[in-house]
């Protein structure tokens, strides 16, 4: 069975979007970077939260709208209680569980990949996220969504996979330890 993993562009202060969820930081920072374009080709379905699915995308009017800038074509479900009344190609589920039974089926041995801080911090609290990719933008933000928050504190075990640098970020792949 494929693995589930969180992957985000974040700023090295540890925000995936800023203030009222505002992505536009994020424009500058989206070039060429070989191992998400590798791991794209190793992604089965995507898991997304509502926030995510409803808020700003970088690239919106453009033709990089869109996950991974506008290339993914794979199958998508959205874990919300609020389904629009079109559905634009994509599944809607009303909880997480069903959501990600969903995706895993779909992705076979393939990654499921999260797009959402707090649905990722959902599938960390249930056991099931495996790893997680922060690519880490040259910038400071100083507010916003933060790539992972427990209010109260929750420390989890990571290891180390991989890190790279590349043009305009650095790659840092991180496996959870259980």
């Amino acid at each position: 069975m494929g693995k589930v993993l969180y992957s985000a562009t974040m700023s090295l202060d540890g925000y995936i979007a800023g203030p009222d969820g505002d992505m536009s930081w994020l424009t500058p920072y989206l070039g060429p970077n070989p191992e998400i374009d590798a791991l794209q080709r190793r992604i089965g379905a995507l898991l997304i939260g509502a926030r995510t699915f409803r808020g700003d995308d970088p690239n919106r009017g453009t033709d990089k709208e869109g996950a991974f800038s506008g290339t993914w074509t794979g199958p998508s479900f959205v874990v919300t209680h609020h389904p629009p009344a079109e559905p634009a190609g994509v599944e809607f589920h009303a909880d997480l569980e069903t959501g990600l039974a969903a995706a895993k089926a779909a992705a076979g041995d393939d990654y499921v990949n999260i797009l959402g801080a707090d649905l990722a911090r959902q599938c960390l609290e249930l056991g099931e996220l495996d790893e997680v990719l922060a690519i880490i933008a040259p910038v400071l933000l100083g507010d916003g969504t933060r790539l992972f928050q427990h209010p109260g504190g929750s420390r989890v075990r990571l290891e180390r996979i991989s890190v790279e640098t590349v043009p305009l970020a650095t790659n840092v792949w991180m496996r959870v330890l259980r």
